[in-house]
């Protein structure tokens, strides 16, 4: 966990969850597969063409025509207009499986009493999918989308606006996230921070902090 000496429930007022592979699952090897296949290439060797545009799409940078294009460019094909269509769509349906424990746990935190955050690196069509499709968004005090701020994590700004949106300081502030790049920004921000890498492990760290809102497994 490497989060340092223990500290008191108490000391907590804000929680905040990243979404990709915390609020909802992990893409699975078959859709990755399936999507690397419109581009001539395997899920494994695919995705790091698949990373190299994707902090300039998600923070608005590049439209989504431009992304996949260069994506394509990269790959070595072209794609026409039915493509793109159909990898917008499926890039969507790859981070649309919410994780309902996390989400479970969100509500527990508001009934709680603990202020909630939502920071997350995601391009704009995604961010229009969930507001119309998850009506648990409410559930977050303030929500930051990085296409909106023109910020990604790890860049301290991003976490300082959260931070602000919420009306907290670092130290009293939990953060959620699935990469540790993102954990040790946040850390070196002052916040307590936690990478997830399941609900049960998060359970485990959480109760070895003494925060007693704890997930249900």
């Amino acid at each position: 966990m490497a989060i340092g000496s223990r500290r008191s429930e108490a000391r907590i007022n804000a929680v905040v969850l990243d979404y990709g592979e915390v609020l909802c699952h992990r893409a699975s090897d078959e859709e990755f597969d399936r999507l690397a296949r419109v581009f001539g290439a395997e899920g494994n060797s695919f995705r790091p063409t698949w990373e190299k545009n994707r902090g300039a799409f998600d923070r608005g940078d590049l439209t989504a025509e431009a992304y996949w294009t260069a994506l394509a460019e990269d790959s070595g094909i072209g794609i026409d207009a039915e493509q793109l269509e159909q990898v917008y769509k499926w890039d969507i349906e790859m981070w649309a499986n919410v994780n309902a424990q996390m989400v479970a746990w969100l509500g527990q935190l508001r009934r709680g009493g603990i202020k909630t955050g939502l920071l997350s690196n995601m391009h704009p069509a995604m961010i229009d999918y969930m507001r119309e499709n998850f009506d648990w968004l409410d559930l977050f005090d303030f929500r930051t989308f990085s296409a909106e701020v023109r910020l990604i994590k790890p860049d301290a700004a991003i976490y300082e606006h959260t931070l602000r949106g919420l009306g907290v300081k670092p130290e009293e502030t939990l953060f959620v996230d699935d990469r540790e790049i993102n954990v040790q920004a946040a850390r070196d921000l002052g916040i307590c921070a936690v990478r997830f890498r399941s609900v049960e492990d998060l359970r485990k760290d959480l109760d070895a902090m003494g925060f007693s809102i704890l997930p249900v497994v």
